[in-house]
């Protein structure tokens, strides 16, 4: 059997959006406005109540945290004290609705978005879903992709703001 690897190269804008506030507030600001996903949606998933699953789904804000990792914390193995924190932000609907057009689009939702204070103050930062979603050259993916970038670009700043 012979192995065949692909190896594609493709252009990704990065955004950081920066803020005069405390990284506390703004955090605070982010969770408050974008909500935890109801794992309950994965459970009904999981048992093959699509239905239900949909109607749940359906229910849901445009976008919501599905996870994050304190990444500063890691940092303190290094002695150095750092706030930064790894959320993954999205909308399983979302997700479905390009990965049904392209599978792999699966790699990238939800969206990884980093909230960080160092040298040059607070930001978020994230690769922009346009372009991340763009390689697979797909209408229907960039259709959504459009919206998810708009959603999450308006999110962040207002909790940045």
């Amino acid at each position: 059997m012979t192995k065949v690897t692909d190896i594609k190269k493709i252009n990704v804008e990065h955004v950081t959006i920066h803020s005069s506030k405390e990284f506390s507030a703004v955090k605070s600001k982010l969770e408050g406005t974008i909500p935890r996903i109801d794992d309950g949606i994965f459970t009904l998933l999981r048992y093959r109540e699509s239905a239900r699953a949909l109607q749940e789904l359906e229910a849901l804000p445009a976008l919501s945290i599905f996870r994050f990792r304190d990444h500063g914390a890691v940092l303190q193995v290094a002695g150095l004290q750092r706030q930064s924190i790894q959320y993954d932000i999205g909308n399983p609907l979302t997700a479905s609705k390009m990965t049904r057009h392209a599978l792999s689009a699966g790699l990238y939702a939800p969206i990884r978005v980093l909230l960080r204070e160092d040298s040059d103050g607070v930001a978020f930062e994230y690769d922009r879903p346009l372009t991340t979603f763009g390689q697979f050259a797909n209408p229907q993916v960039d259709e959504v992709a459009e919206k998810l970038d708009q959603d999450l670009l308006a999110a962040l700043e207002n909790a940045a703001s």
